[in-house]
């Protein structure tokens, strides 16, 4: 499936330029080999927000970093390692006490470079699902952390567990006249909008994900699908995949619970409703996916938020 337009899909938490450098994690001295390191640095994040320099993460040495609740060690780029070091509130004052100098993802995400970008989303995804999986699903003893910050191991039943990564589709619904369909959620303000999503179930596939969702939410039957692309959503920690849909007729009908209100839009409405619409944030899939389909950047309310 085609849209019209030259724009390609920018996805801006799809970005990465560092090695994750996967067979150290097993090291059982490895954070001792990284402390000794000249080169390693360490990016401290309180809450989900880290520290910038302009438009760059502060990644510090590791002498000036109070001491951390954990440690996860992110990789490698060009100069050498980088660790996470997520803090605690004390830690986190002691080093930065202006709250308005902690930055969160999603207002910060779209301006990074490709490395400080990718070290973001990774280092929120997994502090995301340390501070949720702290005992053992099975028998409800606290775990440790292991393997560099990316196992949590039961001690009590010797198992081990891994990070959680929920996949999601999200889809741009388009019908016969070329039209998006958009919804908007009753918990949400007046006139935002965006395209339709919902979680993949054990035991389904993408394509099957995408039907089910669009029927459930919309009352649309997909006639074909297209993907288009895919980027972590650590909020907590999602896996976002990005597809065109196409469906035959226009009749919808919003499921009434999550999606309270439907509306097909052209790209002409679009393009004279954009200073009253408020669409998602740059940093989304979302976004990215309704400009590829309208095929141009859009200027919308939400940039004047």
């Amino acid at each position: 499936m085609q849209f019209r337009g030259a724009v390609q899909l920018d996805l801006p938490l799809a970005r990465a330029s560092i090695d994750r450098d996967y067979l150290a994690r097993t090291r059982p001295e490895l954070f001792d080999e990284l402390w000794s390191e000249p080169a390693t640095r360490v990016l401290p994040m309180f809450q989900g927000a880290v520290l910038l320099d302009a438009q760059s993460l502060r990644l510090l040495p590791v002498d000036s970093v109070p001491s951390a609740q954990y440690r996860v060690y992110l990789g490698r780029d060009e100069i050498g390692p980088v660790v996470l070091a997520v803090l605690s509130e004390n830690a986190a004052n002691q080093l930065e006490p202006d709250s308005n100098n902690w930055h969160h993802l999603r207002k910060t995400g779209a301006g990074l470079s490709d490395r400080d970008a990718g070290l973001f989303t990774q280092g929120l995804a997994i502090a995301n699902w340390h501070s949720t999986h702290q005992h053992c699903p099975r028998c409800g003893t606290p775990t440790l952390i292991e393997s560099g910050g990316w196992v949590r191991r039961c001690f009590k039943d010797d198992t081990e567990h891994y990070p959680r990564t929920d996949p999601a589709v999200i889809v741009a619904v388009i019908d016969e006249q070329d039209r998006i369909l958009l919804g908007s959620q009753g918990v949400w303000e007046e006139n935002r909008w965006s395209i339709l999503a919902g979680f993949v179930e054990p035991g389904e596939s993408l394509e099957a994900a995408v039907s089910r969702e669009m029927f459930e939410e919309a009352g649309v039957t997909v006639t074909e699908t297209s993907y288009l692309g895919s980027q972590a959503w650590p909020f907590p920690y999602s896996l976002m995949l990005g597809f065109a849909a196409r469906v035959h007729g226009s009749s919808t009908t919003p499921d009434g619970d999550e999606i309270e209100k439907l509306r097909w839009f052209t790209r002409e409405e679009i393009a004279a409703e954009a200073h009253e619409l408020l669409l998602p944030n740059r940093v989304s899939i979302s976004r990215s996916i309704i400009e590829l389909w309208y095929g141009s950047e859009i200027v919308s309310a939400s940039e004047a938020e």
